[in-house]
């Protein structure tokens, strides 16, 4: 797990070049405190920040060179099927020309390269991990950038008139001291909409990133980006099976990946936090691994937010080595700078996942698994529910406009709520469907809203795009809420968050329910095996009696912190303070803006916490990377 930099130019020199990319390195340095690497060629110039997890020896440090030194690799990641790989890699193909490559190190980043050598593209097909890497070819001067296939590690880049620069964060790119990057205007809407801003954009004008399941070629100044994978490609994997046999494969496929993301030559731990997910993955853990687990989990004196009750029975269950972090509001605010300071591109929801990581770093681990990806893949959020039962609301769509229209207004004067608001303008859609419902489901504000706070507002484009992508099959309607929050949610508010605040204190987080040979058979799963009338029944189901009946059957609270309490309070200032800086700018109608956090404080019911924390968020990240607009 690192963190990489590069720079291909025709423009600047050598020595200019390598002085942007010690520039870029030292911007990742809490990303790779074990190594810095630098290489330089007249044309390109590679860095590379290492955390060490595999193979720990000096002779694994980057940038990388094949055995006959035409090409050097930068990656970031793991490779879980690298040790398959190399066995495959050391034997020649019978009947073909490949020729057995000669490792000199155990490390899994000399096998991704390896891999490249023997099937060049194509190696991204037998991969089976979280990556982000460039490989060169010193001799036909091209540069290769690939990423994994659900986007847990992440690849910035700009392409200019400078030539192309890339990065595994945002503000190496902004350290670079190639230009003058400014505020992308055209995605403010989605931010607020969202608090993220899908990909291939982001915050930055100019600055994009790769997709996931996708690589870039760079020859010649010309850029080409192609996709390798795909979560579209929904098969109804699973028709001839029966409800045991399903139950049975998933337990196989999450068992494996487990098994497989405990490979390390470092501490390791996992995230707890009582809920199905974290509990099924420690489960898991304990069941495969020889050494006891280390377990963590925050706890708050705010009872009602605090889940440490479920940890603790798992944890006992399991007799793991239990850490439980106390926080109170005081201890936050102590962490509160360092948080926001370490976001690499800011979102509302990235301090949670500080305040964890730092607490299981401290605690001598390097590397730790958590459960993200579990209510994405087994349709544990209400979304699923909404979109099911909408399903069988087709009849609406018959209803005349004008009847629509009434009872959207009528909801909108007797039910003043975020919900009751979100209702008003699903009925007030042309078309009631999956397509239209769904990017309403997971916004922070209504289109009307919207409009009356920022001028221009383009909330639904990225997100339009990312619907239409989406296969419609018969009896898979769960699937596609799947691959909707795995391509919305997940993949640029989870991943994101979780990578850089991770990483910002060097700690590697690993996601057993995101390895894709499950995701791909889950996704071909029908809905009659996972309708979600109990919570998860299908994971619960394939875990038998792994999970006590306290976690399965117990209310959903997810990971949170007691926010609703801390911006009235002990954040009150701060919060008023950013918001009306951010009130200023140019896009925003100033005084709606202000009024929103005037609505907050005296409790209005259409303005929750995290209808204001993200946009103090974003003031603060603008103001401390001196981003203009």
């Amino acid at each position: 797990m690192c963190g990489i930099n590069g720079f291909v130019s025709r423009k600047y020199s050598g020595e200019e070049k390598t002085a942007v990319i010690r520039r870029m390195n030292a911007a990742l340095a809490h990303r790779g405190p074990d190594n810095d690497g630098v290489w330089n060629d007249h044309l390109v110039c590679l860095g590379h920040r290492r955390l060490s997890i595999i193979d720990l020896s000096a002779e694994s440090n980057q940038p990388f060179f094949s055995n006959d030194r035409r090409y050097v690799i930068v990656y970031n990641g793991e490779l879980y099927n690298y040790k398959e790989l190399k066995l495959e890699l050391q034997r020649a193909s019978q009947g073909s020309a490949d020729v057995p490559y000669f490792f000199k190190t155990a490390s899994d980043t000399e096998v991704v390269l390896a891999a490249y050598l023997r099937w060049g593209n194509k190696c991204l097909d037998y991969f089976n991990g979280m990556y982000a890497f460039a490989i060169y070819d010193t001799q036909e001067n091209k540069l290769t950038l690939g990423r994994d296939r659900i986007g847990v590690k992440p690849l910035y880049y700009y392409y200019g008139d400078e030539g192309l620069i890339f990065s595994s964060e945002v503000r190496a790119i902004l350290r670079s001291g190639i230009k003058k990057f400014t505020l992308n205007k055209e995605v403010i809407g989605e931010y607020a909409m969202y608090q993220t801003v899908f990909a291939p954009n982001t915050i930055i004008k100019g600055i994009k990133m790769l997709m996931p399941g996708h690589l870039a070629e760079y020859e010649n100044g010309e850029a080409t980006v192609t996709a390798y994978y795909s979560l579209a490609k929904i098969s109804a994997s699973s028709k001839d099976m029966s409800y045991q046999q399903v139950c049975h494969k998933v337990n196989e496929l999450l068992t494996h990946s487990v098994q497989q993301r405990l490979v390390a030559d470092v501490p390791f731990g996992a995230f707890l936090s009582g809920g199905i997910d974290s509990s099924a993955v420690v489960g898991l853990m304990s069941k495969v691994s020889s050494e006891k687990v280390q377990t963590f989990n925050i706890s708050f004196d705010e009872s009602e937010f605090s889940e440490s009750k479920y940890a603790q029975l798992i944890a006992k269950k399991f007799n793991t080595n239990h850490h439980e972090i106390k926080l109170t509001p005081e201890d936050f605010l102590k962490q509160l700078p360092e948080a926001l300071s370490a976001i690499d591109h800011p979102s509302g929801d990235g301090p949670n996942t500080y305040i964890v990581s730092k607490a299981t770093k401290n605690a001598g681990i390097t590397m730790a698994l958590s459960g993200i990806g579990g209510d994405e893949l087994f349709a544990g959020y209400d979304v699923f529910k909404r979109m099911a039962e909408l399903q069988k609301k087709s009849w609406i769509n018959a209803v005349p406009g004008f009847a629509k229209k009434a009872a959207a207004f009528a909801i909108r004067q007797q039910k003043r709520s975020v919900s009751g608001n979100k209702i008003a303008e699903l009925l007030s859609q042309p078309k009631i469907n999956f397509n239209s419902a769904y990017p309403l489901n997971r916004s922070l504000f209504t289109k009307k809203e919207l409009e009356g706070l920022f001028r221009n507002a383009k909330p639904f484009e990225q997100i339009e795009k990312i619907m239409r992508g989406i296969p419609q099959i018969e009896d898979h309607l769960l699937s596609a809420v799947s691959v909707a929050e795995i391509n919305t949610y997940l993949q640029n508010t989870l991943l994101r968050d979780a990578d850089q605040m991770s990483m910002a204190v060097a700690l590697e987080v690993r996601e057993p329910f995101l390895d894709y040979r499950l995701i791909d058979f889950v996704l071909g799963v029908n809905d009659e095996f996972k309708f979600p009338h109990t919570p998860k029944k299908l994971l619960t189901d394939s875990l038998k009696d792994l999970l006590p009946s306290e976690i399965v059957n117990r209310p959903k609270m997810g990971f949170t912190l007691p926010w609703q309490y801390w911006l009235k309070n002990e954040l009150k200032s701060f919060c008023e303070k950013n918001l009306k800086e951010f009130a200023q700018y140019d896009f925003c109608l100033k005084t709606e803006v202000e009024n929103l956090w005037l609505r907050f404080l005296s409790n209005d019911k259409t303005v929750t916490w995290s209808r204001v924390w993200h946009l103090v968020v974003l003031n603060n990240w603008l103001k401390e990377n001196n981003i203009e607009s």
